[in-house]
């Protein structure tokens, strides 16, 4: 059909302009450095790949999508594990990945209550939490956030969140690195009755701030101040360096948990049968991440030093494995361009 759409109007895919960029830089080096997306480019653990292989009686029959109860009791026993919290088995449930539940979360609520309209996120996050909310036709409000990157709770207007369906939480953030306080953060909920979803995907790759259980390292969940309005949505993609195989779960309050799992049910949401058994391998292996977490340190160093070399501040974040550098004047772009052509 040759009609203009009358609808919605999709802005660019952010990632997609990065091509002409990245062309600079193999003119100028015959090779690019990419450090544009977050992709893993290690090697899943043994482990894991052992059990992919060993896995395909699972692609037989289609896997239920709640996931399995295999993968749902890993999920929880790396909960109280990990992070020192009893989740009920019933209260999580897989998803395939965390992008699609990120974009999809407000129409489903929107569906819970077409009373509500607004999407509350951080002001400098991901770019789904906004997409999310345009693609369910509701408003897409940032939420300010502090010197340190979290967020500002004070700064939201009593009206947007009256209207909220809900707040996201990204701790530690995509791309600043920021660690929110998540009990202010599921407190704030909780008074003004705005569910609180929060993405924790980057939470293996805490470097500041309390361990949740003595003698662990550190890191922290939304689901330490209790189930109730609250959602934790987590990933294997950065833990396990399994952004291929698209798995995920999400966890918390028992109605929020139930209602999501039923919806994503009727519409065919399911993570593959053999994806699941690699997902419970990982989830049983923490070798694996603390050599991980290792390899992000010492690159964040690295690359830290060398922007640092060439008159930028990097300074390195509170979790995550990004580096939020200042450009001058504010040009992103303009950055971006110089470290393809000086830097490659």
């Amino acid at each position: 059909m040759s009609t203009e759409p009358q609808g919605i109007k999709l802005p660019p895919y952010p990632y997609d302009r990065l091509g002409p960029l990245k062309q600079l830089a193999v003119d100028a080096y015959g090779a690019v450095i990419d450090l544009s997306v977050g992709t893993p480019c290690d090697a899943p653990s043994e482990a894991v790949l052992l059990a992919l292989a060993e896995s395909a009686d699972a692609a037989r029959t289609y896997p239920p999508s709640i996931g399995t109860k295999q993968l749902r009791c890993a999920a929880a026993d790396w909960f109280r594990l990990r992070l020192g919290i009893e989740v009920p088995v019933s209260q999580i449930a897989a998803c395939v990945g965390s992008k699609e539940f990120v974009a999809g979360l407000p129409h489903w609520l929107r569906l819970r209550d077409p009373s509500k309209d607004t999407v509350l996120y951080p002001e400098v996050s991901y770019p789904s939490y906004a997409m999310g909310a345009l693609l369910a036709g509701c408003r897409a409000v940032p939420v300010p956030m502090d010197q340190h990157f979290r967020l500002d709770l004070g700064a939201i207007d009593p009206q947007d969140a009256e209207r909220a369906l809900c707040l996201w939480s990204n701790s530690p953030g995509n791309p600043a690195g920021g660690l929110d306080d998540l009990l202010a953060v599921a407190a704030w909920g909780r008074k003004h009755q705005v569910p609180i979803f929060s993405d924790e995907c980057y939470v293996e790759f805490t470097w500041d701030g309390p361990a949740a259980t003595p003698g662990q390292l550190p890191g922290q969940s939304i689901l330490s101040s209790g189930l109730d309005g609250v959602v934790a949505v987590h990933s294997l993609s950065k833990r396990s360096n399994l952004a291929g195989i698209r798995v995920g779960f999400y966890a918390g309050d028992a109605e929020l948990v139930s209602y999501l799992s039923e919806i994503r049910k009727h519409t065919g949401l399911m993570v593959s049968g053999p994806a699941q058994v690699a997902a419970v391998a990982a989830l049983k292996d923490s070798g694996h991440v603390l050599q991980q977490r290792e390899r992000y340190w010492s690159r964040l160093g690295r690359v830290s030093d060398l922007l640092n070399s060439i008159g930028l501040h990097a300074p390195l974040p509170a979790g995550a494995f990004y580096l939020w550098v200042p450009a001058t004047n504010g040009d992103a772009w303009g950055l971006a361009e110089r470290l393809a052509t000086e830097l490659g």
